[in-house]
This record gives C-alpha cells, structure tokens and sequence, in this order.
C-alpha cells in the first residue's frame, strides 16, 4: 500500500503517546484494540503493584498471544498444558 493512502494516528497506551499510521478502515478497530489493552494494563497494575510498565505491557502481550495461541490450537490439550505451565511460571515470577 502507498505511504500516501495511511492515516497518521496518536493512541496512549501505558500512559504514552504513539503515532501510528494505518489504513484509515483500520482506524475504529485499531483504537478499540488499544482500549482493551489499555484496560488489561491497568487491571494488571491493581493485581500486582510494585512493577514496572515494561512488565505490565509484557504481561498483556502474553495474555493476548497465548490467548489466539489457545483458540488456534483448542483441539491440542497437549499445548493448552504446556501454555498454561508457562503463564504459571511468569505469573509466580512477578508475584515475587
């Protein structure tokens, strides 16, 4: 796609402003996505105070990605156990 035909947009994720440029039929979703991450950030915030926004933003990707991961391969118990021990794994790590 040509440089020309993106938007230029400003969203606010973790208290910090990103300019983005996007297709200008991506503009609703893209700001709908950046509302629920937003959101998901500061709900892990109140559950673990004390970290930083790096781990707060690492936290809700890795909610997200195992979550299409999960969806993705919902037939493999095999994954969704592997998948599980992890997040077990980093969830113990930050409570600490």
């Amino acid at each position: 796609m040509e440089e020309s035909n993106l938007l230029s947009i400003n969203v606010w994720l973790a208290g910090r402003s990103y300019r983005i440029r996007i297709k200008p039929e991506e503009e609703e979703a893209v700001r709908k996505s950046v509302k629920v991450a937003d959101d998901k950030i500061t709900e892990l915030r109140n559950q673990y105070a004390g970290k930083d926004d790096q781990d707060f933003l690492a936290m809700c990707l890795l909610t997200y990605a195992a979550d299409a991961a999960i969806e993705g391969n919902a037939h493999n118990p095999v994954f969704k156990k592997e998948l599980t021990d992890i997040i077990g794994k980093i969830d113990a790590i930050i409570n600490e």
